[in-house]
């Protein structure tokens, strides 16, 4: 089954006809491209009763191919949109998964979108890629998505040295992106933020660390933000990008409309403005956007085939333990994780050199052990104060009908207890990831108050 995020209806669909390839006979959406290697690519012939900012959505498949096996990790199509280089798709499994991406601002009337096998950076095990135009859909000025669409970054891939590439087709490949909106000081002004969900990175923290702390091996970073006026202008002096060592900085680069673009320039996904001419590029739907009360990892909740791409970028690069043991800190199979989303607020002081924060434990039926989130280790412990994600490493086989309690624990790191207090309000989701690592059913929920402070550090969240 074919899984897709729900996104908000924008303005008009026209679509007029599907060529496959030049020549074949027109064919209403549903079409399917196919495209293969040293192939003359396929065409789709779109019609706009309005301007403003498209987006196609694809199920997307090739064969023989699976972001897990070396030499096949996928098949890379680029996108054209009336001759004009617009995105690489990465196609990473022969099974069927739903993609959307920018088809950037377009006038009204007939448009290409031409779809071409990427032999040069394709892995040589890669042959061939379909893909199926659901639908194509465009945001005029007078929708509520259209700012957001209209501002939304196109991200080129990276290349840390002349000898990597290409490197996005095998390595650290952007996922998704998504928008986030909060209001500006300034009244009637609006803060549009982006941000993008990478397959891993490669530098920065470790993977057993990122499963602590974050709940997931892929890597997730805003890259751009900036302020809106009424009519959807840039406030001129606003635009800021998360360049090296995750530093805010004013962007300077070059704009496509009001479209910026930037670079993934270090191992760990932060981005730049200027050299900006990698290979490879990406415009990302940004259409989908955060519930304030959900962690951003919902975000792959709602977009399941992540996972599988997040476990299958550990196997291959040799980054599982095996067999698989929760006694120690090195990361094992990720289905034997229960993954975990946590509420909870720190009150008190905490500097960059102690803090207190909050590690789930997990207890089984007939086993005296207390697994926890953080392997005892106090700096994987989840010190942020928004809605948070985590794991928890489990022996191999448990299922939800083995899990008596779920605990909540204030944990110390650095040199001195700050004295902070941390109220848990919430667990909103709970499950663990199936043979085909998907997402399973949460199976987990849990709302209340409970304060952890020095003296009662700890306390049970969930009672089976």
């Amino acid at each position: 089954m074919t899984l897709r995020s729900a996104r908000p209806i924008l303005g008009l669909l026209l679509v007029l006809a599907v060529s496959i390839p030049a020549g074949s006979a027109a064919a209403r959406l549903p079409a399917t491209l196919s495209v293969v290697r040293r192939g003359i690519g396929a065409t789709t012939s779109l019609r706009f009763a309005s301007s403003g900012e498209a987006i196609v959505d694809l199920t997307v498949s090739a064969p023989g191919v699976s972001w897990g096996t070396v030499g096949s990790e996928s098949a890379v199509v680029s996108l054209f949109v009336d001759g004009r280089y617009q995105s690489d798709l990465v196609v990473m499994s022969e099974q069927p998964t739903a993609r959307s991406f920018s088809l950037g601002s377009l006038a009204a009337g007939t448009h290409t979108l031409t779809a071409r096998f990427a032999d040069d950076r394709s892995p040589a095990g890669a042959t061939s890629a379909t893909l199926v135009v659901d639908a194509v859909r465009m945001a005029t000025d007078s929708d509520p998505g259209y700012v957001a669409l209209a501002h939304a970054p196109v991200l080129y891939g990276r290349q840390l040295s002349k000898s990597t590439p290409f490197a996005n087709a095998t390595t650290d490949t952007p996922l998704l992106a998504w928008h986030e909106s909060a209001v500006a000081p300034t009244p009637g002004d609006t803060v549009l933020e982006y941000s993008v969900v990478w397959s891993n990175e490669d530098g920065g923290t470790d993977p057993p660390a990122l499963m602590a702390r974050w709940g997931r091996t892929t890597d997730i970073e805003w890259i751009y933000r900036v302020e809106v006026d009424a009519s959807g202008t840039t406030v001129p002096g606003t635009a800021v990008f998360q360049g090296a060592n995750h530093t805010t900085k004013p962007f300077g680069g070059t704009y496509e409309g009001d479209h910026p673009l930037l670079e993934t320039c270090t191992s760990n996904n932060n981005v730049c403005d200027t050299k900006v001419n990698d290979p490879m590029r990406f415009a990302l739907d940004v259409e989908d956007t955060r519930v304030p009360s959900r962690a951003r990892e919902s975000l792959m909740d709602t977009n399941p085939w992540t996972y599988t791409v997040m476990a299958q970028e550990m196997l291959r690069e040799g980054q599982v333990e095996s067999p698989s043991d929760p006694a120690t800190p090195a990361m094992g199979d990720q289905r034997t994780y229960l993954f975990v989303e946590i509420k909870k607020q720190t009150d008190g002081a905490n500097d960059g050199n102690s803090w207190v924060g909050v590690a789930v434990g997990v207890r089984l039926l007939g086993d005296p052990n207390l697994y926890r989130s953080d392997h005892l280790a106090a700096d994987w412990a989840i010190r942020r104060d928004l809605p948070a994600a985590t794991t928890v490493e489990l022996p191999a086989g448990t299922t939800a009908a083995d899990i008596t309690q779920v605990v909540a624990i204030r944990t110390i790191s650095g040199k001195k207890d700050t004295g902070a207090t941390v109220t848990a309000s919430a667990i909103n989701r709970g499950f663990f990831l199936d043979p085909s690592y998907l997402p399973e059913a949460s199976f987990l929920s849990w709302a209340g108050s409970v304060t952890l402070t020095p003296t009662s550090p700890s306390a049970v969240l969930v009672q089976g």
